[in-house]
This record gives structure tokens, C-alpha cells and sequence, in this order.
């Protein structure tokens, strides 16, 4: 019997998104928005997948009742509402669909920011109360005014291409984008924050809530501004600082301040910028429109179910680059890295310190991510306690101290691909070395372990064994696998010094005594016994 989808939509969401997953004939939908944290809590492990908007809270409470969770998605562009950290640790995959709001954000923020400079909201708030004050709500134009954009992503490119129609200079700052110039040279881009405020009338933030951006114009930062400067934020409650706004509102640094974002929502009755002349507010309406909401659900239900099926994996925040849709060769790779890992997984005898992985060849950039975590997994599932899955191994292995290195490099002189990993034992200068490659047959293959070269293709039933490079060695092994009926069916063998590494494929698995039998001979230094996946038959089509 086909196993089904299960998906919980937990919040509202548009029709059509919801109408999408029940036309899937592999899926079974359950919409339960309104759902208090214990009747979450209690039927969130019976589900595969979750959607939500803004208006639930995912905490660390309810994922600890995760059960078969495997993917969050909200629909929409933050992830605030949901312990992200507390998802990771539970291996569970966090998306967002932020590319399906775009337009009706960006519009937003332009729409807050010609309020703003024409004083809209006050002059109908006047006209409603009887008056008709033309000279009072004097205002500016944007024409030939510099706007700042502070995060220059989709939603900040989009602000700026509607700026520039508007005839403004623009400049923006993105610590993500090294470049002096964008948008064929008509954005200037600064590389500090605090060098951009001087130059610009208007200010727009577009970026997300985390640690470097909470409270990025401050008392401190205000200090640079342009006195008179016009503040639009419609990206995140808590960016901006709101006590240090109202304090520069009232001493005429800032001369203006549109906001659609708080850092508590909805603020308190109280709150001082509900009556303040020079502010103009909107209730987080960003994507509060009808074409966004529809696309924004759809975009959601989409991505999620791409994911549990396998076919792909968009807008994820926890386990950003992974890949799903590979190509043969990497996907080739992906296998190659999880055999390789296990090979070398019981040479480490003392804890790991660092891990390098090393990759060589422009085919295996894109998916440099998904073969870094494929890799851990497969190393640290015998070294770590705790279920460890893609999205939460790399949470897990720097929790335990273990330093994570990945590195893509070029080699014009050869035209193969190669995946390298090493492994340095902690508080020791010992490391453990294994190469691989995969050539135009598509069977992988290890072509070196600490520093012994040779060409084997690693599958099935494995012994690796490390011995003194004299005469009388192989016949040793072979007797005693012999005596013990296990059946050698390939055998590699590599010399360094005065040792060699014999690697053996043997159609039975020797048993333990067995083993111990040929650790105890002389010139026998080391045994390990490693059992892989059977490898596939590369397609003959």
C-alpha cells in the first residue's frame, strides 16, 4: 500500500494553497488553525509536514513532541514564530516561501514611504475631523532625494527599481554582496552601515531579525544620520530600536518614521508611537494582499511537499544550500561520501577534533552543502549519541566541540572530480586521510587512505588491515580467513615505508574471533571490519 503525506496547515491560509495539497493524490490534508500549544503539542508527531502563517507559535515545547515531523514551512517570509534552533536540533527542515511576497512587500514599503514624505495618513485624519489645512501637510518629493536601502535582496532590489523610476539616487549597504555597484551601476553599495547613513534623506530596511541585525539603528548608529532623516521599516519588528527612534523623533533627527513591523505585535495600547505626529503605522501589511496571500500559500504547499517527496528543496533556513536535485555525478559524489566516511570511521580511535572536506571540480560546487552533511552523518553516527539526520548533524557536531571544514578547489591540471576527508583526532597532531573519485563508469572509488595508494571500489563486506611490509603477509591473511571459510572475493594492497595496507572484499563477514585471531599474529598492527551498502549496477541506458 502507497504510504500517504500527511500535512497539518495550522494557521489560516489562502483557499488555493489548501486546495492545492487536497488535489495531490498522495496526500492527506488536516486544516486545524486556532490550536492552543497543548492541542499542538498533542497531534503534531502524527504529521509529516506543517504549514503556518505569523499567528502560531512553534516552540520548543511543541517540537518536543516532533515524533515523525520531518519539514515546517511558513507561509510568508519570517520564521520568528518558530524555534528554529529547537528544529534543528530535532533534524526537522524549516522553509519559508518569501519569494511569493515580494511584489506586495516592496509596494508596501514604497507605499509607507510616499505617505510619509506627504504626510497621507495625517492629512485624512485631519480632513475627517472637519479640516482643511493645505499649508500644515507640506511635504517632499522623492525625485532627486538619496534612498538607503539596508538589505539588498529581492525585496530591497525591488524597492530600488521602483525608487529609480522615481528618479531617486539610491545607494544600499548588504554585507552579503561584494560589490561596489548593482543593478547595472545604478545602486552604489556601501560595505559599512555606519558609511552609508550619511548620505541619504530616506532610509528602508529589508532584512531579517538575528543577532547582527536586532537593534541595528540605535542611539549609536542615529548618531550618523543626516538630521531630518525619513525612516520606512517594513521587514522586521525589532531592527530598529524603538525607544532610540522616539528620542531622535522628538530632537528632530529623525524626521519621520513609518513603521508596518514592531518588535512586540501588537504593541500596548500605550505605546507612545500610536499618537506621535511624525509616525505613520500599518499592522504588518506587508503581504496583506489578496495575489500575495494566494501566492505565498501556494508557493508553501509546494515547496513542502517537493521536499518530503524528495523532488527538491527551496527556502530552507536551517540547512541553507543542501540539494536534493542532483546530477548523476553528484549524486555519485553523495554516495561516494557516505562509503568513504564509514571506511574511515573506525580508524578514529580517540575523539574528533576537526573535520576537513576537501572537493576538487567544478561539478561538485553546487552540491559541496549536501555532500558535506551526507558525509557527517554517515562519520558521526557511530561517534555521536544523539538521532542525527542532515539538517541537524552539523548543530550537533559543533556542540561536541568538533571543528567543521569544507572546501571546494581548483586543479586545471587534472580533469576528474575528487572528494578528499580528514579527520584530526583531538588534543593530537594525528590525522586519518581518505580520497576518493568517481570516474566516467560512475562506480566510486577510494584511490587512497592514509597516504596508501590504491584504486578499490568500496562495497559490501570489508576488512581493512595494516602490517608490517614483509614477506609471509597476505599468505597469513589468507590462511586464516581460510581456516574460517570466509572466501576472499578482491583484495587491494599498498605499501608506505616499511607497512602496508591490505584492503579485502570477502563474501562473508568474518566474525569476531576470527578477527581477533589475525590481530594477534605477528606483524599484524591493525584490523577493522567495515560493512557497506551494495553498490548498484550503473544503468546500462
Amino acid at each position: 500500500m502507497e504510504r500517504h503525506i500527511h500535512i497539518l496547515a495550522a494557521d489560516s491560509l489562502a483557499e488555493e494553497g489548501l486546495e492545492f495539497i487536497r488535489g495531490q493524490p498522495d496526500t492527506v490534508l488536516a486544516h486545524k488553525p486556532g490550536l492552543s500549544v497543548a492541542e499542538l503539542s498533542a497531534i503534531i508527531g502524527d504529521y509529516d509536514g506543517l504549514i503556518v502563517r505569523s499567528g502560531v507559535q512553534i516552540t520548543s515545547e511543541v517540537l518536543a513532541s516532533a515524533g515523525k515531523l520531518r519539514a515546517i514551512v511558513r507561509a510568508g517570509v519570517g520564521v520568528d514564530n518558530i524555534d528554529v534552533d529547537a528544529a534543528t536540533a530535532k533534524g526537522i527542515v524549516v522553509m519559508n516561501s518569501a519569494e511569493a511576497s515580494t511584489t506586495s512587500t516592496a509596494e508596501h514599503a514604497f507605499a509607507l514611504m510616499l505617505a510619509l514624505t506627504r504626510h497621507i495618513g495625517h492629512a485624512y485624519l485631519d480632513f475627517r475631523d472637519g479640516g482643511w489645512d493645505r499649508s500644515r501637510f507640506s511635504g517632499n518629493q522623492l525625485s532627486g532625494k538619496t534612498l538607503g536601502v539596508i538589505g539588498f535582496g529581492r525585496i530591497g532590489q525591488a524597492v530600488a527599481t521602483r525608487a529609480i523610476a522615481f528618479e531617486m539616487n539610491v545607494v544600499a549597504y548588504d554585507p552579503f554582496i561584494n560589490a561596489t555597484t548593482m543593478m547595472d551601476g545604478r545602486v552604489k553599495m556601501y560595505q559599512s552601515f555606519t558609511e552609508l547613513l550619511p548620505h541619504v534623506d530616506i532610509l528602508t530596511f529589508h532584512v531579517p531579525l538575528n543577532d547582527q541585525t536586532r537593534s541595528m539603528l540605535s542611539a549609536e548608529t542615529l548618531e550618523h544620520c543626516r538630521r531630518g532623516v525619513m525612516i520606512v521599516n517594513a521587514s522586521r519588528g525589532g531592527v530598529v530600536n524603538e525607544s532610540d527612534l522616539l528620542a531622535a523623533l522628538d530632537s528632530g533627527v529623525c524626521r519621520g518614521l513609518a513603521l508596518d513591523v514592531f518588535a512586540t505585535e501588537p504593541p500596548p495600547a500605550d505605546h507612545p508611537m500610536r499618537d506621535h505626529p511624525r509616525v505613520l503605522v500599518t499592522p504588518h501589511l506587508g503581504a496583506s494582499t489578496q495575489e500575495a496571500q494566494e501566492a505565498v500559500s501556494v508557493a508553501a504547499a509546494k515547496s513542502l511537499l517537493a521536499f518530503l517527496r524528495d523532488e527538491g528543496l527551496s527556502g530552507a533556513v536551517n540547512i541553507a544550500g543542501f540539494r536534493v536535485d542532483l546530477d548523476p555525478i553528484q549524486c555519485g559524489f553523495v554516495d561516494l561520501a557516505r562509503r568513504m566516511a564509514q571506511l574511515i570511521g573506525p580508524m578514529i580511535t580517540a575523539g574528533i577534533g576537526e573535520i576537513t572536506i576537501e572537493l576538487q571540480g567544478d561539478d561538485l560546487t553546487a552540491a559541496a552543502t549536501t555532500i558535506e552533511r551526507h558525509t557527517l552523518v554517515a562519520m558521526l553516527s557511530g561517534h555521536i549519541e544523539a538521532d542525527i539526520n542532515v539538517v541537524n548533524v552539523r548543530q550537533a557536531a559543533e556542540r561536541r566541540g568538533i571543528s567543521l571544514r569544507t572546501m571546494t578547489v581548483d586543479d586545471e591540471k587534472n580533469d576528474w572530480c575528487q572528494l578528499s576527508i580528514t579527520v584530526q583526532s583531538s588534543g593530537t597532531e594525528r590525522e586519518r586521510r581518505i580520497v576518493g573519485r568517481v570516474y566516467d563508469d560512475n562506480r566510486p572509488r577510494v584511490v587512497e587512505i592514509n597516504g596508501y595508494h590504491m584504486d578499490m571500489i568500496p562495497d559490501g563486506a570489508m576488512v581493512m588491515i595494516q602490517n608490517d611490509d614483509r614477506p609471509g603477509m597476505i599468505g597469513l591473511v589468507g590462511t586464516t580467513f581460510g581456516a574460517a571459510n570466509v572466501n576472499i572475493a578482491d583484495m587491494a594492497i599498498s605499501r608506505r615505508g616499511d607497512t602496508a595496507l591490505m584492503v579485502l572484499k570477502v563474501d562473508d563477514e568474518p566474525d569476531d574471533a576470527t578477527l581477533q585471531l589475525l590481530r594477534d599474529q605477528c606483524g599484524i598492527l591493525k584490523v577493522a571490519k567495515i560493512v557497506l551498502a551494495p553498490l548498484l549496477e550503473p544503468s546500462s541506458s
